[in-house]
C-alpha cells in the first residue's frame, strides 16, 4: 500500500486541466448567464474551422446568426432552465448531437451553461428544434454553400447579397478551381429568381458548332441530324431564371454577337429559325482569362465585355485565403464521409501540412484530394497518406500553439518575445530598449527565461 495515491494531496494544474479538456472526444463550450462564450476546447476548429481564440468573449448568437451552427440551443435552456438535447448542423456540413446543461445558483438563476457536442451520423433522430422554437433552417442551408473565414471573402459575399436582388449582368473572374460556379449558384439562390431554373453550361467543354445550338436551340431541319420539331436551347429553358456561362472567354466571335443581342434586347434567333424568341433571364458569366487583354487582341468583343462587366466579382485563390483551408478540409471530409458512409478523421500533423501548401489547383484540388483520402482510408488520415506532390511542396508551418488558459498563454508569449529579443541583441540594455521596459526588468526576465538556453547572458 506504500504506492497508494493520496487523493487529498493530488492536484491538477490549470495547464493539465486544459490539456485534458482539449483531448476530450466531445466539444465543450462554457457560456455565462448572458450567453457569452467563456471557454471552448480545440474541437471547435474541427467542427467550425474556428480556433478557440476566435470564439471566446463573443456572443453565442453572433455565430448562430452567421450560420456557423444552428439551430440555437441556448434560448431553450435560458427559458426552461433544464438540460436540453438537440441535433445541430454546422456550416461545414457536420451534424452534432448537442446537450446544454444550465448551472444554477441558490436563487435558481442561471450562472453558467455547459454544452457538449458529439458528431453523429444522419440516421440519428432527435426532436426537431423547429417544434420547440418555430425556426426555419432555410437561411442556414443557403449560407453553408460558401465556406469562408476570410475577411475579403466575407465582404464579397455581403456584396453578393446586395447585387443578387437586382437583374444586373455579373462577371465572375478567378483562377480555375476557385469556386466561381459555387458563387454563381449562391447569387441565384439569394435572388428573386431562386424558385426558377438555374442552368449552367461550360463553354469550353462544348465544340463551337454544338455550342450555338445548345444555347439558342434550333428549328426543325436546321441541319442534318436535327431533331424533328427542333430543340429548345438553354436560354429558353432558363426563362424567368438564371443562366451561368462558365469559361465565357472560349466562345467564338459569332456566338458573342448573338449573346450581346440577348443581353441588350432579351431576344435571339434559334439556329435555322425565322421566329425571334424573347426570354426573361439573368446572365452570370465566369472566366479564368483576362478578358480585357483578349479585347485588346481582338479575341473578345469590346461591346460584350462592357455589357458583362457591369458588376465584376473576383474569387480569391486558396493561397490568399489560407484561413479557409482547415474549414474546407472538414467540410469536404464531412461531405464525402456522408456520401460513402465512411468515418475517417484527420490528424493535426496532416492538417498543418495542408495549411502550409500553396494549392495551385485551389479549392477543386483540395476537394478532389479529400475524396481520394476518404475512399482509401478506413480510420485515421495521417500525414504519410497525403499525396507526394503536397509533401514535397509544403513550407513548414511556423506558428506557436499557445495554451487555452489566458495566464499560461501570456506567460508563453512573454517568454518567446524575451528570448527572441535577447537572441537578437545579446544584452539586457538593448533588450530593455527593444521591449520598452527598464533594464532591471529586462535582466530579470532574461535570467528567468534564458538561463537554461544556449544564449550568452550579458548585462
Amino acid at each position: 500500500m506504500d504506492n497508494a495515491i493520496d487523493v487529498n494531496k493530488t492536484e491538477i494544474t490549470t495547464e493539465t486541466l486544459m490539456k485534458i479538456l482539449d483531448h476530450s472526444s466531445d466539444e465543450i463550450f462554457v457560456l455565462d448567464k448572458d450567453a457569452r462564450i467563456i471557454y471552448v476546447n480545440r474541437l471547435s476548429e474541427r467542427h467550425y474551422g474556428l480556433k478557440p481564440s476566435q470564439l471566446i468573449g463573443k456572443s453565442n448568437e453572433d455565430f448562430v446568426s452567421k450560420g456557423y451552427w444552428g439551430p440555437s440551443i441556448i434560448p431553450i435552456v435560458l427559458k426552461e432552465k433544464k438540460p436540453v438535447t438537440i441535433k445541430q448542423t454546422t456550416y461545414i456540413g457536420g451534424e452534432l448531437i448537442t446537450t446544454a446543461i444550465p448551472i444554477l445558483n441558490n436563487e435558481d438563476e442561471i450562472e453558467l451553461i455547459v454544452t457538449t457536442s458529439r458528431e453523429e451520423n444522419f440516421k440519428t433522430l432527435y426532436k426537431p428544434i423547429e417544434e420547440a422554437m418555430g425556426e426555419s433552417k432555410e437561411t442556414h442551408l443557403i449560407k453553408e454553400s460558401i465556406i469562408t473565414n476570410n475577411e475579403k471573402m466575407k465582404k464579397l459575399i455581403k456584396f453578393c447579397d446586395r447585387v443578387a436582388q437586382v437583374d444586373t449582368t455579373i462577371l465572375i473572374e478567378g483562377e480555375s478551381g476557385t469556386g466561381k460556379s459555387i458563387l454563381a449558384s449562391y447569387l441565384h439562390k439569394m435572388s428573386l429568381r431562386k424558385n426558377n431554373p438555374f442552368l449552367a453550361i461550360n463553354c469550353a467543354a462544348i465544340p463551337e458548332e454544338l455550342l450555338e445550338s445548345e444555347l439558342f436551340g434550333y428549328s426543325e431541319g436546321a441541319f442534318t441530324g436535327a431533331n424533328r420539331g427542333g430543340k429548345k436551347g438553354l436560354l429558353e429553358a432558363a426563362n424567368h431564371g438564371t443562366i451561368f456561362l462558365d469559361e465565357i472567354g472560349e466562345i467564338s466571335l459569332k456566338i458573342q454577337a448573338k449573346l450581346l443581342q440577348v443581353i441588350q434586347e432579351r431576344q435571339f434567333l434559334p439556329v435555322g429559325g425565322r421566329e425571334i424568341k424573347t426570354v426573361d433571364i439573368r446572365i452570370i458569366a465566369a472566366t479564368n482569362q483576362d478578358l480585357y487583354q483578349m479585347v485588346q487582341k481582338k479575341q473578345f468583343r469590346e461591346d460584350l465585355y462592357y455589357r458583362l462587366h457591369v458588376i465584376d466579382l473576383k474569387m480569391l485563390p486558396l493561397r490568399e485565403r489560407k484561413e479557409d483551408v482547415i474549414p474546407l478540409t472538414y467540410y469536404f471530409l464531412n461531405k464525402f464521409n456522408q456520401k460513402y458512409q465512411t468515418s475517417p478523421i484527420i490528424t493535426q500533423e496532416a492538417l498543418d501540412i495542408l495549411a502550409g501548401y500553396h494549392w495551385p489547383g485551389n479549392v477543386r484540388q483540395l476537394e478532389n484530394m479529400i475524396e481520394r483520402l476518404v475512399v482509401t482510408n478506413d480510420g485515421m488520415i495521417q500525414s504519410s497518406d497525403l499525396p507526394e506532390l503536397i509533401l514535397q511542396n509544403t513550407k513548414p508551418k511556423s506558428h506557436h500553439r499557445y495554451s487555452s488558459a489566458l495566464d499560461l498563454a501570456l506567460e508563453e508569449f512573454q517568454k518567446d518575445i524575451v528570448m527572441n529579443s535577447y537572441n537578437k541583441f545579446k544584452s539586457s540594455r538593448k533588450v530593455a530598449t527593444d521591449l520598452n521596459i527598464s533594464q532591471t526588468k529586462a535582466s530579470k526576465l532574461i535570467r528567468k527565461y534564458c538561463q537554461n538556453s544556449n544564449l550568452e547572458f550579458t548585462e
